[in-house]
């Protein structure tokens, strides 16, 4: 099995040397998961056990364990492969829907310029004088084309300065953001809850109370007004906690493996709660969000009038070529037209639904969060009572007995010089 992904992410942003606890802080992993993926990255990618003198142990990785790892596993090789692959082949998907949208209007336009070309060329001057004038409105477009015409550079330059300011994507993604969005803004939300709940446990010296982890929990609802706390359950289980009573009846919860560090690295600000991002339309700027909607019912359109002069099929079977292909595929573009409308409607209407949950959840969180901003007589005695548990032991090399990068023979040679030199040193001082 090749080494967890996340382990090694967390690894590379500790510095390399870490504790389970760093580690399960920094990636949002229980306790016990953490514990064994590190002990199988360390096999695997020749890492050293560092034992202090508490029993605690610091995991020190070389730093070019990624290079070590990808010679021994394929799978490490083929999964960087597929990502560089998937990264070009999901960006063709995404222009994909824009070329298909212009390539519609084309072939739509083309189509109905060569019918009513034909049906003018076999009627008197006065039919063709009436067809011909000014008939064209609903398939001109101005500024159509411009995000590719070769002359870019000589647009106004507000227009460009404009699009720049408003998004990144170049016409063709857009397209895709318009129709289908652009992906979950919460896809990681609960390795982000479990992160943000480990790090409050850090940041108060690993014993806290269950109203300073409330705000990052949901669907707690009746049980956070019960004296039971269930909903700490999962919490002390993930990150091997203990509860503790006070003489009061009051419940604590401190956790071990979350008191070790690795090193004394500055406590990071924490959310005071965990709040989720509501979900965006597009993130095409909104010129880019207008001509894609005005392309699309300029292409529904254009296949409704396509249509009516394909109702009756004696056209196509009088022209054939061009006009015979756009028969057979008549209903197919007509699909496309209606659909490229549709989804972004319904998807518009489901995304209100969905942020009015987000904001739902979002507030109760807040709401729970803010009875710690001002905490009652009892609650504050609690946090109290949880400080006694607090504690923070920061593993230096100055406290290790035993490490795996030398020979456990030297390690006692230099373990009884160091003995030896302190009782030199107190001797002399009189201690």
């Amino acid at each position: 099995m090749a080494p967890n992904p996340m382990i090694m992410q967390a690894v590379e942003k500790l510095g390399y040397r870490v504790t389970v606890g760093d580690v399960a802080t920094q990636a949002g992993l229980n306790i016990a998961e953490a514990n064994q993926s590190l002990l199988a990255l360390a096999t695997d990618a020749g890492g050293h056990l560092q034992v202090a003198e508490t029993g605690d142990v610091v995991y020190l990785f070389p730093r070019n364990f990624r290079d070590i790892l990808r010679n021994k596993y394929l799978q490490l090789q083929l999964q960087e492969w597929w990502q560089k692959i998937w990264g070009v082949l999901f960006y063709l998907i995404r222009v994909s829907f824009g070329i298909l949208l212009i390539a519609s209007i084309i072939l739509i336009t083309i189509t109905i310029i060569v019918i009513i070309t034909a049906m003018n060329s076999s009627s008197d001057n006065d039919d063709r004088r009436s067809h011909g004038s000014g008939g064209w409105g609903f398939i001109y477009f101005p500024d159509l084309f411009w995000y590719f015409n070769p002359n870019y550079q000589n647009y106004p330059q507000q227009r460009r300065r404009g699009r720049q300011e408003d998004s990144q994507m170049n016409f063709l993604e857009a397209v895709f953001s318009f129709l289908f969005g652009d992906g979950n803004p919460n896809a990681n939300l609960e390795e982000r809850r479990w992160q943000e709940v480990a790090a409050v446990i850090r940041a108060n010296r690993g014993a806290v109370v269950a109203e300073q982890i409330s705000p990052y929990l949901d669907d707690i609802g009746a049980a956070y007004q019960q004296e039971y706390e269930d909903y700490m359950l999962p919490v002390l289980l993930k990150f091997n906690g203990q509860p503790k009573v006070s003489p009061e009846g009051q419940i604590v919860y401190y956790f071990p493996e979350l008191q070790v560090r690795a090193s004394s690295k500055r406590h990071e600000s924490v959310p005071v709660y965990l709040e989720e991002v509501p979900w965006r339309f597009s993130a095409a700027s909104s010129g880019q969000i207008m001509l894609s909607a005005g392309l699309g019912v300029a292409n529904l359109v254009g296949a409704l009038v396509l249509g009516s002069l394909l109702a009756d099929g004696t056209v196509a079977a009088e022209l054939g070529g061009l006009v015979a292909f756009v028969q057979g595929i008549y209903w197919l573009l007509l699909a496309y037209g209606m659909g490229f409308l549709a989804i972004p409607l319904v998807r518009y209407f489901w995304i209100q639904w969905r942020n009015s949950k987000i904001s739902a959840r979002n507030s109760d969180r807040l709401s729970r969060a803010r009875l710690l901003a001002s905490p009652n007589s009892a609650l504050q005695q609690k946090i109290d009572y949880a400080h006694q548990f607090g504690a923070e032991t920061v593993i230096s090399n100055e406290d290790l007995v035993y490490t795996t990068e030398t020979d456990l023979l030297e390690q006692e040679v230099e373990r009884s010089a160091q003995i030896d030199a302190e009782w030199q040193k107190r001797l002399g001082t009189g201690e």
